[in-house]
């Protein structure tokens, strides 16, 4: 599997790929290097509507991938069209010109970071270019747990696509169907949605099971909102608000992957997603409705900027074995983090490495954290991670 020196490989600057899940991105390249559809479209309307999975699973915001695929092509104004599923095994030598929109199991798609690692539905663009190779172009952006995801384009030979879809694939042709709405809708969140949601999640007896899903789902929905944030920005609506809004959303989608984290090591799960998803699903009708552009002030998550009493016997050095175990972690000189760096202002920080950084210091200090202290106030910079560790020392003293 090779990169093809094709320039119409490479996405367009404007195609937001970080702003899109595996499903929408590559149908909203094709709408756009085809048809000049703004990918933004896609952020138009924002809406809270979990669906059940059925009994003794989880509600989820996640559509199932035929419903999700039909609504991104009708969003961006496209049709699918010569629908069919290639059997285990076939690669797929397009007929015809142009290109289709293939669904896979990315398990075994090598250029993706969960190959050999989680099966689920991802998409890719197939052509053949002038020389008659066969190119796959995928527009993914992602941080995962498996390593980054990133735009790119890949020429494979009949055997290696083959080799990528053992268990077949849904192949799509698309035409233009009409131009895209653009109206921008919001529906807000309802009082008994958010309750059954969160309830559902706060009573799942299975912890471990529950904190998986959650992580997920509160990516999805930063995801959303993100998207159609940019869509708003793209209309010439105020920002401000916005932007400090989502910035609270991201910060609850770290915290809940620590949750997670730190239940499958069989620690204490934190307290405070469950409450701050509901409180962040409620102000999102603040933030996102035109006629109520300010947002009302949410209260501190607990433990947050709480302030240390007392500090252990060498501060100096507990601070220096802090700023060591985030740097290896992020590939930076102890020395720049001592020296005042902010952790996220580093090119490899995200919520994973902040999970590895705090695993770190609770084995190197033998000592762990408070439930309450785990809050992304505390992790984002070396004097809150200082500060928390010294709690954690004195407790463990």
């Amino acid at each position: 599997m090779t990169a093809p020196a094709l320039p119409q490989a490479a996405p367009p600057e404007d195609l937001h790929a970080e702003l899109m899940d595996c499903l929408q991105v590559n149908l909203a390249w094709l709408a756009r290097a085809e048809y000049g559809v703004s990918p933004l479209v896609l952020g138009a309307r924002l809406e809270f509507a979990p669906r059940d999975r059925g009994p003794g699973r989880l509600p989820t915001v996640e559509p199932d991938t035929g419903t999700h695929v039909e609504g991104t092509a009708a969003a961006l104004g496209l049709s699918l069209t010569d629908r069919h599923t290639l059997p285990p095994g076939t690669g797929i030598p397009p007929a015809g010109p142009g290109t289709v929109y293939v669904i896979a199991d990315a398990y075994h798609l090598p250029w993706v970071p969960y190959y050999g690692h989680a099966h689920m539905d991802h998409s890719f663009l197939l052509a053949r270019d002038v020389t008659g190779r066969t190119v796959v172009r995928d527009g993914y952006h992602n941080d995962t747990p498996y390593g980054p995801a990133r735009p790119g384009a890949w020429t494979l030979t009949e055997e290696e696509l083959a080799e990528a879809l053992p268990d077949g694939a849904r192949v799509h042709r698309t035409a233009r169907a009409g131009v895209p709405q653009l109206t921008t809708e919001f529906a807000p969140a309802t009082a008994a949605a958010v309750e059954s949601y969160v309830r559902a999640y706060r009573e799942h007896p299975d912890r471990e099971e529950a904190l998986a899903r959650l992580t997920l789902e509160t990516w999805l929905l930063v995801r959303a909102r993100r998207l159609h944030a940019a869509h708003l920005a793209a209309a010439g609506s105020p920002a401000a608000v916005v932007e400090e809004h989502l910035t609270d959303w991201g910060k609850l989608a770290e915290q809940t992957f620590l949750a997670h984290r730190r239940v499958q090591r069989g620690r204490p799960e934190p307290t405070g997603p469950l409450e701050r998803l509901a409180e962040l699903l409620y102000a999102d009708s603040r933030v996102f409705t035109a006629s109520s552009p300010v947002r009302e002030t949410t209260r501190a998550t607990a433990g947050a900027g709480a302030a240390a009493t007392g500090s252990p016997d060498d501060a100096d050095a507990l601070r220096t074995a802090v700023a060591e175990e985030a740097a290896a972690v992020l590939r930076v000189p102890a020395a720049e983090l001592l020296a005042g760096r902010a952790l996220t202002g580093t090119p490899h920080f995200s919520s994973f490495r902040m999970v590895d950084i705090v695993e770190r210091i609770e084995e190197r200090l033998h000592i762990e954290f408070d439930a309450a202290d785990l809050v992304p106030e505390n992790l984002h910079d070396l004097s809150g991670l200082c500060r928390i560790t010294a709690r954690a020392h004195r407790e463990t003293s």
